[in-house]
């Protein structure tokens, strides 16, 4: 059995510290309906940084984080029948569920309270190998690079589960407030299935982003959007924005909440929700979420803005995430 380099995660620390260290960990073996995994890239997302600052509880140590894995399939386990080696897979934040649970049976793991995430309960991508159960990985086919792909694994399957809440139809118009990685592939997957879409935000910066991505009308919040939302998603985590947007929406139109955390939300007006106005926030992502997501990624060539750096980097460039400079999502070349 050999080593490989990985950055691990022993005592949780501001980002500022580096609490990562460079280190050598004994390359995994796949065990039964597992595959291994040579990771090519891993993109770096904020949950990241939140476990590696304690505003996630550490579960355990040391612990390799990253959960937006590209990379190619160079050992299989006993029993495996969905994968062989020498294809590209991914890995994304969900890495099992029980299977058994009221959730599970009804379409629904991503509420599994046994759910193991990526880079969280089980070691991740911020290394040159990882493991995981086939059922879990998804066939990623070779139509997009290893760069582009490892963001989709992500804000890109979260995104498209986020559009799907809205439960928004082709011909009926969606509103963006905010504008990141994450409503980028919103914007996207909702222009395919026919869907027009505003897009709000305080930065010119994303102002100009959504614009040259497409988007059917963008302002700030001091404009008048042009006419009532069918459907809306909150990105930023502001509970003062949801009323505002709330009194925006058609009568039984649907507001998604997307963050993981919010600021207190108060709505002073009852006939801002009234009419059958609903909210509904997003936990998690499912395996038919990413396999949805992927499909369209593929078929409809789905871009993704990101910034590519080498594995010795990561420290950094965790930096540089947390502050806001990365040009759309970082990216780690891991090989």
């Amino acid at each position: 059995m050999g080593l490989m380099k990985a950055w691990v995660l022993k005592h949780q620390a501001p980002i500022g510290m580096k609490p990562l260290e460079k280190v050598n960990l004994e390359i995994p073996e796949p065990g039964a309906g597992e595959i291994r995994i040579k990771v090519i890239t891993c993109g770096v997302c904020r949950t990241d940084i939140h476990i590696a600052e304690g505003d996630l509880p550490l579960k355990k140590s040391p612990l390799v984080l990253g959960h937006e894995i590209v990379g190619i399939i160079d050992k299989v386990g006993e029993g495996v029948s969905r994968f062989k080696p020498g294809v590209r897979a991914g890995v994304a934040w969900l890495h099992s569920a029980c299977g058994v649970c009221k959730f599970c049976r009804s379409g629904r793991e991503n509420l599994c309270k046994e759910a193991k995430f990526t880079g969280w309960d089980v070691n991740g991508g911020f290394a040159e190998y990882t493991t995981i159960h086939e059922d879990f990985a998804f066939a990623l086919g070779d139509k997009l690079s290893f760069e582009a792909l490892a963001p989709m694994m992500c804000p890109g399957i979260a995104g498209y589960r986020t559009y799907r809440l809205t439960e928004v139809a082709e011909g009926e118009t969606l509103g963006l407030f905010g504008y990141g990685p994450t409503a980028s592939y919103v914007l996207q997957v909702a222009h395919a299935k026919g869907v027009k879409v505003f897009v709000v935000t305080r930065s010119e910066k994303n102002q100009r982003a959504a614009r040259e991505m497409g988007a059917d009308w963008v302002g700030d919040y001091s404009k008048t959007l042009p006419e009532k939302l069918d459907a809306a998603i909150i990105f930023p985590p502001a509970g003062d924005l949801v009323e505002g947007v709330l009194s925006n929406l058609e009568w039984g139109g649907r507001l998604v909440l997307s963050p993981v955390t919010m600021t207190p939300i108060t709505i002073k007006d009852y006939n801002h929700i009234w009419m059958e106005r609903s909210i509904i926030s997003l936990a998690n992502i499912s395996r038919e979420d990413g396999e949805a997501f992927l499909e369209i990624a593929q078929r409809e060539k789905i871009k993704s803005k990101f910034e590519t750096f080498g594995f010795d980097d990561l420290p950094e460039v965790m930096t540089r995430v947390k502050e806001g400079k990365i040009q759309g999502n970082a990216v780690i070349w891991i090989d």
